[in-house]
């Protein structure tokens, strides 16, 4: 009778857990992630384009500059601008700012979004050989990555997440060296406000546990590879985004195979800041640059941007953060 009641309470107690575990299962299937807006963050990319080119030296870089550190603060974070000279390949000094906004700066357990607001002074891909020395618009190359971001932190405002957030716009990345140049260190030519805030963190001893970077995340039927610094440096953080996006249903998106190998901002702040980090970049395995045919040409301009894409990266990355505790 003993033997049968121990078996009795044991089957009640192995009832009792597993409703715990269902119980902690359907608490953590239920965590509120607020709505991505694919308008918003058109609107974002639209502002920034309404500038003109975002080139280093310029009056169209500086209002643009002065309009994303506003809008951060206006979304609740607390912001620095960290202006420094870099010097370019070709010698020009460039008047760099990058504009850092934290929320919830006091948690310990961060994540570090970033991307780069910049645009290239030359279309040096353009078909038209007329067209090589005009500065790129820069519509998906720079705008979409930040408008995206901007959309979150709007979204952060309303609903802070568990974790504490960093989110940096990188300048001077894309006045990297031309493919007639002949000079030494062509890849660190690339990515100089990164390389710059890679060695000269905000914060002393700044940490985060991971970080993602959106490149070129805006343009129509665009796909995103499993970028190859990405998983060597992060392979984790690669699986848990495109686990994300396909449970979202945007794996028409986020395709689950090998990519390429692309020099850009992600690459130093594994490299130099240490901080394991991916990008979510547009690929196109059949094309001769391995990116859309307006790429670093006078035609990367709104007519490329698409919501939709937009919402798919949008979406995928506010479920990643805002299912971390």
């Amino acid at each position: 009778m003993r033997q049968i009641l121990f078996i009795l309470l044991t089957v009640i107690q192995f009832a009792a857990c597993n409703q715990v575990t269902k119980s902690a299962q359907s608490v953590e299937k239920t965590v509120n992630v607020p709505t991505f807006s694919s308008d918003s963050a058109y609107k974002y990319v639209q502002q920034q384009v309404d500038f003109g080119p975002r080139v280093p030296n310029t009056k169209e870089h500086i209002a643009c500059s002065n309009y994303l550190a506003a809008t951060l603060k206006r979304f609740g974070a607390e912001v620095i601008e960290q202006k420094a000279t870099l010097l370019a390949f070709d010698g020009t000094s460039l008047n760099a700012v990058n504009i850092i906004g934290s929320f919830n700066p006091q948690a310990k357990k961060r994540v570090l979004l970033f991307a780069h607001w910049d645009t290239r002074p030359w279309a040096d891909h353009d078909p038209n050989p007329s067209n090589r020395k005009k500065p790129v618009m820069g519509a998906n190359d720079g705008a979409s990555g930040v408008g995206v971001l901007l959309e979150i932190a709007r979204q952060f405002q309303i609903q802070q997440p568990n974790i504490g957030v960093d989110i940096i716009f990188f300048d001077a990345e894309d006045y990297g060296a031309t493919e007639d140049f002949r000079g030494e260190n062509t890849e660190d030519s690339w990515c100089l406000g990164t390389q710059y805030w890679a060695r000269n963190p905000h914060v002393a001893g700044y940490r985060a546990d991971y970080g993602i970077l959106l490149d070129m995340v805006g343009g129509k039927q665009a796909t995103f590879y499993r970028e190859q610094i990405s998983e060597y440096y992060a392979l984790n953080i690669v699986d848990k985004v495109w686990s994300q996006a396909r449970s979202l249903g945007f794996g028409q998106y986020f395709i689950d195979q090998k990519g390429g190998t692309i020099t850009d901002d992600h690459l130093y702040v594994n490299k130099i800041a240490g901080i394991p980090s991916i990008d979510i970049i547009q690929f196109d395995p059949n094309s001769n640059s391995g990116f859309a045919h307006y790429w670093h040409t006078v035609n990367d301009d709104m007519t490329n941007i698409d919501k939709n894409t937009l919402n798919a990266v949008g979406t995928t990355l506010m479920h990643v953060v805002y299912k971390e505790k």
